[in-house]
Parts: structure tokens; C-alpha cells; sequence
């Protein structure tokens, strides 16, 4: 039990020592009784906060009774609350910390520059906008609109809301920035899908004179990863090495993500088996990034090896290894790795785990088992599943006896009746079996109903730009060069050639 040594001129005599055979009642009513002592002397502001971090600390993180040390006495102040609200918002419990904060502003006490950056924060956890928004007025009603820490959690907290415009606003009006504010808008564009500006962002933040730290080189590894944009992927590694920058296990892990997500697996290896400090997240990105790219057997050896180093698996790892079962056609380990994944690991399968499990089945042309196994899913199948089997319907046809693509295509339609995606994939399946009269009946209907068939889109990356090509687009910039359509002519020339062999 710790000991405060109290400057008091009143008598103070301490609780009994701890006896571990009393119980939890009487173990309580001591620190009740020593809090209501704290208040008759005056002691009020040396405990409360002590109290207040033990509580948060505390194994059962039990808040219920320091939540009302703040308002049992009028000499509380804001450094208080804003523990109080601390402790709420670090133990999961955002919701609690914004209501702690309504019930501060409600005593008349003032909040701080301390105050603001955590409830952002907690808003920005469950994506909190209107509660965020009041919180944002509180912010100009005293003075701190122009606080930098405050603007850079409240960058956060709109990205966090994916409002990535207000986000925009409140960084292109601070008059004065930090490294932070800088990663803080990047991280908003790059979660928000919005990385052509993230990069063009990092240009203007590298021309203002300011110097790129670890936490950067990470979000822009993230967005070079989403873009598949391998070179500007390998010229940031080639920063982060020329900076002399720790290739630590955060950074580490974005480059192998990075990588493997680029279909640079072996630079993705190479990385991977280069780090001294490895986690969870490294394992598993180099395990998905093998198997996403045809390197099933890679992936499914580095598995028990990961287990050997006493790292405990998680859902990334198992989306990993069943991506691998299915690209190596193992529907007995797929079982397996799935059945493991909860009842050995504890681990819960989500939806895009059920989605794997049922593109294992139906790679291997198991139509009718993939069918039973989404019925009997305890989730609702999202229309990605239902899409994932109506492809294997089409390329199994003749196997499917069971007329299961029947019943996938009446209970996508059912989901998505308006996506036009799902229309065409039917039509082009009547098509294929030489059933022209209901696929045109399937066209017929798109046409009633306002719906087009989206353009086939390719992308390719040269000289570190993507350039993205649409089907029956005639007025890209790039295909006015004359040796680009010759090219074209050539490969086309090329297939019919190979195809008549």
C-alpha cells in the first residue's frame, strides 16, 4: 500500500494495513472512508488525481467511484477533469469521456488546452461528428482555435469522420504547422482514399522546409500500398535509408506491406528477413503478401514458423493463410486453418474469413458445398460472398448439377437489385450457355431501369505515375502517341497469332 507523507496540522490516522483475507467490501469501505477524511482536511487536490490514475490503472479499470470525486467537492479543478476524462477515453470507454465533460461544463468549469485534444480524440474512436462539432465551438468560445495541438487532433477527428474536406480547412487555415500537423492531414487523405493529394500534399510539405519522420514514411508506404505505386514506394525506402532512419518494426512492417502488396515479394522478403524486431502485423503482412501473389507454399511454411517465435496469430494472419489454401486448391487445410482460427486461437472469423473459406470451395469447383456452408453461416452473407460464388458458378458450369448458380444469382439480384455489376454477370452467364433470349431479357431490364455497365478499367505504372485506361476510351492524353497505338496493334496482333497455334 502506498504511503503519502501529509503536511497537515490536523491528526491523521492511516486505514489498517491491507489484510488479503477481508473482502472486497471492506476493502472498499476503507478507501471510502480514507477519501472522506481527505475532504474534511482539505486534501482533496493531492489525492483525487493519485485516486484517478490508480483507478484507470487498475486491473478491472473500475472507474464508477473515482467518477465522483471531481464533483464531491467545489474546489475541484479542470486538471481533474481532464484525468477523469483521460482515464475514460484510455479505457475504451470514449462515450463515458465526452458525458464526463458535459457534466464538468455543466458545474461552470472551464476546460483547458489539455481538455480539447483528448475528447477529440475520444470522438474521433466512434466517429462522434455532432458531438465533436459542439466541441469544436467550445474551442473558439475560449480562445484556442488557434492552439496547435488542438488543431491537429481535430485534423484527426475529422478524418476519423471521414470529412476529409473539413479536415482540409482546419489545416489550410493554422498559421502555424508542425511535423505532426503535416502527417496529421496526410494520414487523414491516405484513410480517406484520397492519395493523389496525400502525395502532392508531401510535396508542399517537403518545399516548406519540413523534414519527413518516421510516422511519415509510414503513412506514405500506406498510400503507395493502396496505389500499388512501387516506384514512389521504393524511392521512399530509399529516403528512409538516406536519412538514416531506424528501420524499426513499425517502419519495417509498412515497407514489407508495402512490397507484398506491390507484387514485389521477393524486396518484400528481403526486408522482412532483415528486421531484428518482427510483431504480428510484420508476420502477417509477409504471409498475405506470398500468398496473394502465388507463393501458397511460402506462406503456409512461414506459418508455423511465426508460432515458433511466440507470436500469437490474428485475423490478418489467418485471412493470409486461407488466401493461401485457396490459391494452392487445400480444401482439407482450409477446414482446418479455419476450424483452428477460432477454437484453438479464439480468434472469431469475420465476414471476409467466411468470404476466403467460400472462395476456397468454390476454386475447387465444390458448387454445392460452398452453397451449404454460406447457409450456414451465423452472419448474413454480404453480397461479395454471394458475387465470390456466382464467378465460380460461371466457371464450373458444367459441374453444376445442383443448379446452385440459379439460386446464387435469384438471391444476389435479391441484395443488390440496382448494381448494375451483378446484371451483367448474369447476362453474360445465360449468354455462355447459349440462353439469349434471357440475357437479353437481363439487358432489357438494365436499359428500363437506367443502369449501364461499368467501364473495364486497367492501370500501369511508368516513370512512377499511374495512368489508368478505360474500356472504349478514345480520348486518353496517351493515346494520341502514335508509337503507343502501334504498341497496341502489335500486342492485339500478337494474341490472335498465339491463339491460332
Amino acid at each position: 500500500m502506498v504511503r503519502f507523507q501529509i503536511l497537515t496540522a490536523n491528526q491523521f490516522f492511516p486505514p489498517k494495513p491491507y489484510n488479503s483475507n477481508l473482502n472486497l467490501v471492506s476493502a472498499r469501505q476503507q478507501c471510502v472512508s480514507l477519501v472522506k477524511h481527505f475532504f474534511q482536511i482539505g486534501g482533496y487536490g493531492l489525492i483525487a488525481g493519485t485516486l484517478l490514475r490508480f483507478c484507470a490503472s487498475s486491473p478491472s479499470r473500475n472507474l464508477n467511484h473515482a467518477g465522483v470525486l471531481p464533483c464531491r467537492s467545489e474546489k475541484s479543478e479542470v486538471s481533474y477533469w481532464n484525468d477523469l476524462i483521460r482515464s475514460y477515453a484510455t479505457k475504451d470507454s470514449p462515450r463515458e469521456a465526452i458525458g464526463v465533460y458535459l457534466e464538468m461544463r455543466s458545474l461552470g468549469i472551464s476546460p483547458d488546452k489539455l481538455t480539447f485534444p483528448i475528447l477529440l480524440k475520444a470522438c474521433a474512436a466512434i466517429s462522434a461528428l455532432n458531438e465533436g462539432r459542439e466541441i469544436q465551438v467550445d474551442v473558439v468560445k475560449h480562445g484556442l482555435g488557434c492552439n496547435v495541438y488542438v488543431q491537429n487532433t481535430m485534423i484527426h477527428f475529422y478524418g476519423s469522420c471521414r470529412r476529409i474536406r473539413d479536415a482540409r480547412r482546419v489545416f489550410d487555415e493554422m498559421s502555424y504547422r508542425t511535423v505532426v500537423s503535416w502527417n496529421a492531414v496526410l494520414s487523414a487523405c491516405v484513410d480517406n482514399e484520397w492519395l493523389k493529394e496525400s502525395f502532392g500534399l508531401f510535396v508542399k510539405m517537403m518545399d516548406s522546409g519540413f523534414v519527413p519522420d518516421e510516422t511519415t514514411m509510414v503513412i506514405l508506404l500506406s498510400a503507395c500500398s493502396e496505389l500499388g505505386n512501387l516506384s514512389f514506394g521504393r524511392w521512399v525506402h530509399s529516403q528512409v535509408i538516406g536519412n538514416g532512419m531506424d528501420v524499426n518494426c513499425r517502419l519495417g512492417t509498412a515497407l514489407v506491406d508495402m512490397y507484398g502488396k506491390c507484387g514485389a515479394v521477393y524486396e518484400a522478403s528481403m526486408v522482412f528477413h532483415r528486421m531484428l524486431e518482427r510483431n504480428v502485423w510484420t508476420w502477417s503482412a509477409m504471409i498475405l503478401g506470398l500468398a496473394q501473389h502465388g507463393f501458397a507454399k511460402d506462406a503456409l511454411e512461414l506459418f508455423p514458423k511465426m508460432k515458433q517465435s511466440s507470436i500469437s496469430p490474428n485475423y490478418v494472419t489467418f485471412l493470409g493463410i486461407l488466401c493461401a489454401c485457396s490459391h494452392a486448391g487445400l480444401v482439407d487445410g482450409g477446414y482446418k486453418f479455419f476450424h483452428d482460427m477460432e477454437n484453438v486461437h479464439g480468434i472469431e472469423p469475420m465476414m471476409i474469413h467466411y468470404g476466403a473459406m467460400v472462395d476456397i470451395l468454390s476454386r475447387a469447383g465444390h458448387l454445392k458445398e460452398a452453397y451449404d456452408f454460406i447457409l450456414k453461416m451465423p452472419l448474413e452473407a454480404d453480397p461479395v460472398v454471394w458475387r465470390t460464388l456466382l464467378g465460380a458458378c460461371t466457371i464450373h458450369s458444367v459441374n453444376d448439377n445442383d443448379r446452385i448458380g440459379d439460386k446464387v444469382r435469384k438471391r444476389l439480384l435479391e441484395l443488390e437489385p440496382k448494381r448494375s455489376g451483378n446484371l451483367v454477370m448474369v447476362a453474360n452467364m445465360y449468354a455462355e450457355v447459349g440462353m439469349w433470349d434471357k440475357a437479353e431479357n437481363v439487358r432489357r431490364t438494365m436499359t428500363k431501369r437506367g443502369l449501364k455497365k461499368m467501364a473495364g478499367e486497367s492501370c500501369i505504372e511508368v516513370g512512377g505515375s499511374i495512368h489508368r485506361f478505360f474500356s472504349g476510351e478514345d480520348d486518353h492524353p496517351q493515346l494520341d502517341s502514335e508509337d503507343f497505338l502501334q504498341l497496341l496493334y502489335g500486342l492485339n496482333l500478337h494474341m490472335k497469332s498465339v491463339k491460332n497455334l
